[in-house]
This record gives structure tokens, sequence and C-alpha cells, in this order.
């Protein structure tokens, strides 16, 4: 952290800084991206995101004065100004976002991180791409992936652009828009994992790389690297690449998280199928405001509430400690008057619901993100209860669950309900999930994070491969009915469950 940067954090405080979305680039990550852009030759760099100026910093002398920058956020503005020597550069207060009819020589960014509930200006932003780029943003897109395709359509034709990424676009469905975008024309060059993202930004939650696009050249092959280290930055483009990939065959729709793996599962075509043919993971429910809605049985028992307007539910993932998950266990979080009651006021509300409800906007809970576009907002979902349970979020390996109970569950966990094919394959559906070699499979289309954390989002569960049906009729019935037995009673899978999966994978 550069004293500039320590200052800065000194005077607005935390919040703010995670509010705005604010990371803030390492001096050497910024020397790399600058030194590359300026390699084409071309006058002038804009900053969309300029901060602190770390990229104006790395810039040669002789260069800074066709550098240009754009910040939404006037308090970093006025501290970097405070500490700048005079027309050090010419840097605008505005939502780039907002900005438009300029074109730029090179561009680089590290753009401001916020989810899409925190998209600022968003309708209005959405409604700027549609009408100049013709482009229809996906809801679930972040500010990060908007400045992006911006900074894309509007790079000159002799141009480079080195841009920091969450990399998580790599493998979401909005990230097929931002993926289209990068390989049109093919001048997409590198994409560098950064591996020592907690060197680089210690805070970040999510993977974090470096895209660097060339308007000025077609390539043939896109190149995937690690970063190990910042310094390993100075001579990642000399080094051999974790992949390489022919352009025609980078398709957007797939993962491309993959191509930095060391060492890919290569399955056998043929003995698999996409785990969506036996049916469909999906989130759990989302209340909205779980600090109204779960609730300890004492409490329900407090409200009044009626049995018909509490549901037997999972609310954390940590209430579900074994694999297989029974009655009895159900009873015992009951008994223990863990928040395990889903307020559930569907149908005739009684009189204590509507006095809940009431304390619920009077506290403000209607307010939320999920509860105010629902109408009317206390209303849930409708779920019926799933016999699997997918942990969304996981470090050292995914918690998959046999559920054998009426629970439902929260978006803790994803649930599974099998297709009229897939009823049958239920039991061994949970042991290929539990067992190494499908966990080695399935894993594949997690998406990773910082600090270690993987996450499954149920569109990339669903296209994650499991045995096709000639390989789970293939086993003994008896065999899945000891093989669970150990499961419940241990904990642990029976060696000859891994023998069922051994020959998915090939050499």
């Amino acid at each position: 952290m550069t004293l500039n940067t320590a200052a800065y954090l000194k005077s607005v405080g935390d919040t703010h800084r995670k509010a705005a979305g604010q990371f803030f680039t390492p001096p050497q990550v910024a020397d790399f991206m600058v030194r590359w852009v300026l390699q084409s030759g071309v006058n002038g760099i804009h900053d969309p995101g300029f901060g602190l100026g770390a990229f104006l910093d790395a810039v040669p002398e002789e260069a800074r004065a066709t550098f240009t920058g754009s910040e939404i956020d006037g308090r970093i503005l006025n501290h970097w100004k405070s500490q700048a020597e005079a027309g050090a550069a010419v840097v605008r207060h505005e939502d780039y976002l907002l900005s438009w009819g300029r074109k730029f020589g090179n561009i680089v960014c590290n753009p401001p991180y916020m989810r899409f509930q925190k998209f600022l200006n968003r309708k209005a932003v959405f409604r700027e791409f549609e009408e100049r780029l013709n482009i229809r943003l996906s809801g679930y897109i972040n500010t990060a992936s908007a400045f992006l395709l911006k900074s894309l359509s509007e790079l000159k034709t002799d141009g480079r652009l080195a841009y920091i990424m969450p990399l998580e676009f790599l493998n979401t469905g909005y990230g097929k828009l931002v993926k289209q975008r990068l390989i049109a024309n093919s001048h997409l060059s590198a994409i560098i994992s950064l591996d020592c993202e907690r060197d680089v930004f210690p805070d970040a939650t999510t993977s974090v790389g470096i895209i660097l696009y060339d308007s000025s050249r077609r390539f043939s092959h896109i190149q995937f690297l690690k970063a190990k280290s910042i310094e390993s930055l100075d001579s990642i483009l000399d080094g051999k690449p974790t992949a390489e990939v022919p352009h025609n065959r980078l398709i957007p729709e797939d993962n491309w998280l993959l191509y930095f793996d060391d060492s890919p599962i290569v399955v056998d075509s043929a003995k698999t199928v996409p785990l969506s043919h036996y049916g469909r993971f999906s989130r759990g429910i989302a209340t909205g405001a779980n600090k109204f809605f779960a609730l300890k049985p004492s409490k329900a028992k407090e409200l009044g509430l009626t049995d018909l307007e509490v549901v037997p539910s999972i609310t954390k993932s940590m209430q579900i400690s074994a694999p297989i998950f029974t009655e009895a266990d159900y009873e015992d979080l009951a008994r223990r008057d863990e928040r395990v009651l889903l307020f559930n006021a569907n149908g005739q509300i009684s009189d204590s619901a509507s006095a809940y409800i009431r304390y619920g906007e009077l506290k403000g809970f209607n307010q939320g993100f999920i509860t105010r576009n629902r109408n009317p907002w206390y209303k849930m979902e409708k779920r019926n209860p799933s016999p699997l349970l997918l942990g969304v979020f996981s470090r050292d390996g995914y918690k998959v669950v046999r559920n054998a109970t009426n629970v439902l569950n929260l978006t803790c966990f994803h649930g599974f309900q099998p297709n009229i094919w897939g009823k049958q394959y239920i039991d061994l559906i949970f042991l290929y999930l539990q067992s190494s070699i499908g966990r080695e499979i399935v894993s594949q289309s997690m998406r990773r994070y910082g600090d270690a954390l993987d996450k499954f989002e149920p569109n990339d569960i669903n296209k994650s491969l499991a045995p096709a049906p000639e390989i789970f009729d293939e086993i003994p019935y008896g065999h899945v009915k000891v093989a669970l037995k150990q499961v419940e009673e241990e904990g642990t899978l029976p060696n000859f469950v891994e023998e069922w999966f051994q020959d998915l994978k090939t050499d």
C-alpha cells in the first residue's frame, strides 16, 4: 500500500471504499500494464476508473501529457488533486458509464467492482448501452464487466487495452456477452490469472486477472497464463502459457476458467451425460431477509403462528454436518431451538401473522432488494423438498447431502429435483457426487474466488458430467444400500464405490 493510498483510506474509511467498489492497483501491476499498452506506439492513455492515479504514476514522464482519466467518486478525486502536482493529468469528474462520444488510443483500467445489486445508475446505464451499442446488458452484470464492454467500443483501431477484471465472468451467464465481444475480431491476445491475488488485492472476494487486447493485430491463438507472484509479471509473456487456444475454438458459452487448469481432467464422453439428464439443480429459497423469515420454534410459538404459516427449512449450511440428513437430525435441530422454520404466510393469514408482517414493515424488511420487488413482499417461493443438496460455497471440497426429509432449503444449498428418469438414480447420483472421481469431475464447474473460496451456480452444476444410465444400471442395488449405510453410520464411502466410477476418466 502506498503512502497516498494509506492517507486516503484514513480520511474516508473502509466503508466508503467498499461502497464505491475501490480496489487499489499495486505499482508492479500498473507498471506491467502501462508498459504493455505503450508498445502499441500510439499516443494517449485513458484510465476510465482513475482512483488515486496508479496508472498515471507508472507512465514515463514524456508520455504523461497525453494521459487522461475519468473518476466518478469526488472524494477520491479531490484527495488525488490535493497530493498531485499542478497539471499532472486531465481527469474528469464523471460517471464513465454515462459519458459517451470519445475514442482513446490506449486504455488501462482497474474498474470499480460492484455486484449487480449495487450497480449505480443501472437503469440509465442499461439504456445507454442499448441505444449506443445495441447491447442489452444482463441484469446480473457487474460494474467491471460493463466498464470493459464500453472500453472495447472506444478503443482506436491501432491501440491496446489492458484491464484488471474479476475472472468470474469467464464462467457466468452474463459473461457470455463479454466473451463474445472479446473474441469478435480476434484482437484478444491473452488473459492472465493472478494466482497471487492475496498479494495484489488482499481483501478481494473473487479471483482476479488481466485482459490484454490489441486492436491493431489479429491473433490465431489466445494465451491463458498464470502469475504465481507479482514479480513474475515482468516475464510472464515470455513463458509457457497454461493453455494456448485457437481463436476459432473459444466458445463464449463454455467455462474459460478451465484453461487455467494445469492438469485438466479428460472424461470419457461415451460413458457420461450432463447431470441435467437426470434433473436439475436450482438455488434455494431466497427470502430477501433471513433475519425476519427464518424463525426459531420458540419464536414462532411466541408469535402465535399456526403450523400452516411456518415451514420446516434448513436456513444455514452449518445446520447439516452429516452427508445424510434424516428426520431425527431435523428434530434435533428443532429441540436445540435453531432457526429451522420459514415464515410462509402464503394462504389465509391469521391475526398473529398479520401482526408479524406489520412488524416487518415497521423494521423495513419490506424494502430490501428482493422484498421490494415481490408482491406481496412477504410471499415465499413455492418449492418442493429436494432429495439432494449441494453447498453453494466451499473451501477444500464441496458439501453434498442426501436429504431424507421433507425439509426445504434456503440459498445456503442448491437443491436437486429429479426428472421422471432421474428418480430411480438419486442414491447413485449422491454416491457419485461423494466419490473422489465425482468430486474431481464436478469441481471443474466451480467458480474460483479469492482466498481459496469456491462457488457453484446451478447452471454450472447441471452442465457438469455424471455417469451415463448404463453405468449406473450395472451397479447392484444391494451394494448401493451397503454403501449408503456406511456413509450414514461412518461418514465414509466404501472403496468399491470409487471402483464404480474409475473408468469415467481417460488417460
